[in-house]
């Protein structure tokens, strides 16, 4: 069987998608900091970012398939009800089904991604992360309500600048130091936005909490 194959149906014809993990934690990043969230992160990714901090995720065949009935019993056991789908890339997986299901279970729902595939599901936030190592989808600008660009070196900058001339007027604009170039880049962020203020910053506050 192909790995399309087994992502596409159950033998209970109920659409299975690579769960990696999930897990109740707080919102570490972008408009959504802090809030309580039930994190969903699916297998898979052919972004290949080399800074990445989960390339376990990329091989979607390496993590069991759940169904999507599955993935949300999981999820309704808490009491948080905001949904965040992250990968991987989780583009790389017809949404639809799992997007309608968590609605119906009282869901907020939340995608991060980097807009590498068409969009699928509905959705109430998206947050687009766009990374050099694959184009984004043309798709995904206007329906952006987040871009979020990882600032790795002094370059990304002006690449951020492109991508937020696509998008709509009301995206909300961040920018995001790479964890590892913290030191080197959280200064020059700051002088950025102060000098650019339609930005804000984003920082990964979960990983100062030492939290998922």
């Amino acid at each position: 069987m192909t790995e399309k194959e087994k992502i596409k149906k159950s033998t209970t014809e109920e659409y299975m998608l690579p769960l990696m993990e999930s897990f109740y934690t707080l919102q570490g990043e972008g408009a959504h900091q802090g809030r309580a969230a039930w994190f969903i992160r699916l297998g898979g990714c052919d972004v290949g970012c080399v800074w990445c901090d989960v390339k376990e995720s990329w091989d979607a065949a390496a993590h069991p398939h759940k169904t999507v009935k599955e993935i949300v019993q999981e999820a309704v056991a808490y009491p948080g009800r905001l949904a965040v789908v992250t990968g991987g890339e989780p583009l790389m997986h017809n949404l639809d089904e799992l997007t309608v299901r968590l609605h119906e279970a009282g869901f907020e729902t939340n995608i991060e991604t980097s807009g590498a595939h068409p969009l699928s599901g509905q959705w109430d936030w998206i947050c687009f992360s766009p990374k050099k190592f694959k184009a984004p989808h043309p798709g995904i600008y206007d329906r952006a309500n987040e871009l979020k660009v990882v600032v790795f070196n002094k370059s990304d900058f002006a690449w951020a600048e492109e991508h937020a001339k696509k998008v709509s007027p009301n995206c909300e604009l961040y920018l995001q130091p790479e964890w590892d170039k913290m030191d080197k880049m959280l200064p020059e962020i700051i002088e950025y936005i102060k000098s650019n203020p339609k930005w804000r910053i984003s920082l990964q506050v979960h990983k100062f909490m030492n939290i998922p």
